[in-house]
């Protein structure tokens, strides 16, 4: 199989989304070599307490340090939404994931998500004359609608919204099936073995976590009790693809080394990499060389791997006297989360570490540790190393890429990503209007200026699993975050005229 294709196959569209867009043709374009290279990294449930450049004292991570220090550290930027299908959703496509019904946490069987018409991020990386590649974690579905087949060419692909090279985990690591998919194909599938997948009940024979807890090497908490793969339960259910399961400890260095690849290969053209770590997703299975060596469990020890990671890349981009001219971003899909479903002494290990920093809540919450997130931006040639406290939504990246690019962009694309170029380079301080935020349950939140309002929710308020408080509440909630970032008083009552005011604002962009 070739390991980049140029070819956007024509297939049937899945109905138009609303504020998609419509492709174009890709567009030449002049002295790309004079053109940044674009590199985004997406790590997985890192919160902003989890790096030592934000704070950390128990954990050290020099390298990601070293890209704070020689790029724009933002201490007040966020992703769309509280987990990680949404959130993905969102910055590739510049549009709030809950404008669209099927974004919630995806299984790994889902369909394609992004409609194929939708004109997404890569898309226009590509009509501005970049070569394309998403590497890593996915979990945006892959396959037309009633499901995915692993077992032929999986059709559609990301090489349909806007891709030229893909190498994915389907969705996350502890869903199955626990296989890399390259350019449609399941990486070492032996077709006389093949794969099938289900969410709902037990297909074939292998052992699962709840039939068969005798071989299980990584216990519980909660959930994950199905198939057992290299001794992790996962969840939902598998059988056949012996041959193309990953080992667990080994991912984070087969999705480095082909990231590497990736820009070793387009070194002499312009680049966009979309890569998604494992790191720090549960199950954490550090790679022995990270393995005891953080003194916070596991958790401590994938965040050693996830800055292994990045330090990669950078020596890579250093190797090949890139860096100067690559825009490398770093952040988190969503905020952190301790106890996620395994018996991995996360949380009997923090010996006093705190991933969520001063911030209520967590992965899946309205509340800031569920959105606030690392995020840091490096470009030796076009910016000065900085600390940005300007307001920031991941929404934004792609309007303000395609601002710098010079690409229009396309009618009814990214409609709800805004050009905020400057503040992303660290060359203005100047705040977004207001930041949306999301939680597991889809109730919103508005930020503007001081105030922090989060709408009326029946939702429950505590995720039961991992004990997360959500942010939802029957009444309306108002935090001033000049004063209590952390969240603890609810002054709704105390100012109503803002209440109604961010409320208004609120339901203005639910309408837009």
């Amino acid at each position: 199989m070739s390991i980049l294709s140029r070819t956007l196959p024509l297939l049937p569209g899945i109905a138009l989304l609303a504020g998609c867009g419509i492709k174009g043709q890709k567009e030449t374009t002049k002295n790309n070599l004079q053109r940044p290279n674009v590199i985004y990294i997406f790590a997985d449930d890192l919160g902003i307490g989890d790096l030592s450049c934000y704070g950390a004292n128990k954990v050290s991570t020099p390298h990601i340090d070293r890209l704070a220090g020689q790029g724009v550290q933002f201490t007040n930027a966020y992703a769309t939404s509280a987990t990680s299908t949404p959130s993905r959703f969102g910055l590739l496509t510049g549009m709030y994931p809950w404008r669209q019904t099927n974004t919630g946490i995806a299984p790994g069987n889902s369909e394609l998500i992004i409609d194929t018409a939708c004109v997404t991020m890569a898309d226009m990386m590509k009509q501005a004359g970049y070569a394309t590649g998403v590497i890593g974690k996915w979990h945006l579905g892959l396959g037309p609608k009633g499901g995915t087949d692993f077992n032929k060419q999986i059709s559609p692909n990301t090489q349909d919204i806007g891709f030229d090279y893909e190498f994915v985990i389907p969705a996350t690591v502890d869903r199955v099936p626990c296989v890399f998919v390259e350019n449609g194909r399941v990486v070492d599938l032996d077709p006389n073995d093949p794969i099938q997948v289900d969410y709902h009940k037990k297909v074939g024979n292998w052992p699962t976590g709840e039939e068969n807890p005798e071989l299980v090497t990584l216990k519980p908490s909660q959930g994950h009790n199905n198939t057992i793969i290299n001794g992790i339960p996962r969840i939902g259910w598998m059988t056949g693809g012996q041959a193309a399961l990953w080992k667990d400890e080994e991912i984070a260095d087969v999705i480095t080394q082909k990231a590497k690849n990736f820009i070793a290969m387009h070194k002499s053209e312009p680049f966009f990499l979309y890569m998604g770590t494992q790191d720090v997703h549960v199950p954490r299975i550090p790679h022995p060389r990270f393995a005891g060596k953080s003194g916070l469990g596991t958790r401590g020890d994938v965040i050693l791997q996830l800055d292994w990671t990045i330090g990669e890349i950078m020596q890579t981009l250093d190797s090949l006297q890139l860096a100067d001219n690559t825009i490398f971003i770093f952040t988190s899909d969503n905020g952190p989360v301790i106890d996620d479903g395994y018996q991995d002494e996360a949380r009997e290990r923090l010996h006093g570490h705190t991933p969520m920093g001063i911030y209520r809540g967590g992965k899946y919450s309205v509340y800031e540790a569920g959105t606030r997130v690392p995020f840091i931006v490096r470009w030796p040639a076009g910016i000065k190393p900085s600390k940005q406290q300007a307001l920031f939504s991941q929404i934004d990246v792609y309007a303000s890429l395609a601002s710098l690019l010079n690409q229009p962009i396309k009618a009814n694309a990214a409609p709800d990503s805004e050009d905020h170029l400057n503040a992303l380079l660290g060359k203005e301080a100047t705040n977004r209007d207001y930041i949306i935020q999301q939680n597991l349950n889809n109730t919103l939140a508005i930020i503007q200026g001081q105030w922090k309002y989060i709408e009326p929710s029946n939702q429950s308020a505590i995720e039961p699993w991992t004990k997360t408080e959500l942010g939802n509440d029957k009444k309306a909630q108002l935090y001033d975050l000049s004063t209590d970032l952390s969240e603890k008083r609810n002054i709704a009552d105390k100012h109503p005229e803002v209440v109604k005011e961010l409320s208004a604002t609120l339901q203005a962009v639910k309408a837009k």
